[in-house]
């Protein structure tokens, strides 16, 4: 009931602020919800023993956010270069050095894909919302399709409750609804397109939901955090969409 409840609350505010809400209050709840991605991020990085981000990263990532296209690379390279010479500084270099790694990839993990998010945003409010749809669709499918007829696992060591079922339910519900709705309010999206972009983004989320499992499994929590009741963390919610936006920004700057 409490998963219920949080969603009903949460999908009219995500909506609103998508598609009618001012740039500066999308932007405000884009950042908002980046650094909360991240500080769930920062928790599971301490449990693996490989250290904290810390300030630095979350600076990082919003200059990666906020920054004009041409210099956002340089935001990247330069994170990368800065962590990988901290990390020379320190005593046990194995450990300082995962934990390089463990930083930067939590910049371009969380920060990087919500930048997408911005780039959707500004170019049609409906592309970002039919990125989150894909997601939302496809876990109801996945919920009361593997629910009902689950009997194969697709991950049984990451993720021991999803089933082959229950993915291929996620990518009809994600065909169905939110091709549809990519078809009705993006101009020039054929039929066959929408399936076949629908289908690669459902696949992409399904991907991120296994990552975002095998790194609580890495960190022995169950969930990113307490924040959504019913849902666990902000991660836990959005760990399928993070995949997700590349590949529509993809498509868009690339295909459409």
């Amino acid at each position: 009931m409490k998963r219920v409840v949080t969603a009903i609350a949460l999908v009219p505010a995500v909506v609103y602020v998508v598609l009618w809400a001012n740039s500066s209050v999308f932007l405000s709840v884009l950042i908002l919800v980046a650094c909360l991605c991240y500080r769930e991020y920062e928790a599971m990085a301490a449990a693996w023993g490989l250290g904290t981000p810390g300030l630095a990263g979350y600076g990082a990532g919003l200059l990666l956010l906020l920054i004009a296209d041409r210099e956002a690379w340089l935001v990247v390279t330069a994170a990368a270069l800065a962590a990988l010479v901290l990390a020379m500084r320190a005593d046990d270099l194995p450990r300082h050095l995962a934990g390089a790694g463990v930083r930067v990839m939590g910049i371009l993990y969380v920060f990087g894909s919500w930048r997408f998010a911005r780039d959707l945003h500004n170019r049609n409010a409906h592309w970002l919302l039919y990125a989150l749809l894909v997601n939302w669709a496809g876990d109801i499918g996945a919920y009361y399709v593997g629910r009902a007829f689950g009997t194969h696992k697709l991950a049984e060591r990451i993720s021991p409750n999803k089933t082959w079922e229950g993915a291929i339910g996620s990518l009809a519900a994600s065909s169905l609804l939110a091709g549809a709705y990519l078809v009705r309010f993006v101009p020039g999206v054929a039929i066959g397109e929408a399936i076949g972009l629908t289908l690669a983004v459902n696949a992409a989320g399904q991907l991120g939901d296994l990552s975002e499992s095998a790194m609580k499994r890495g960190a022995g929590v169950k969930d990113s955090g307490a924040l959504l009741p019913g849902h666990g963390g902000i991660l836990d919610r959005v760990d399928s969409t993070l995949f997700s936006l590349p590949v529509v920004y993809a498509y868009w700057r690339f295909l459409g």
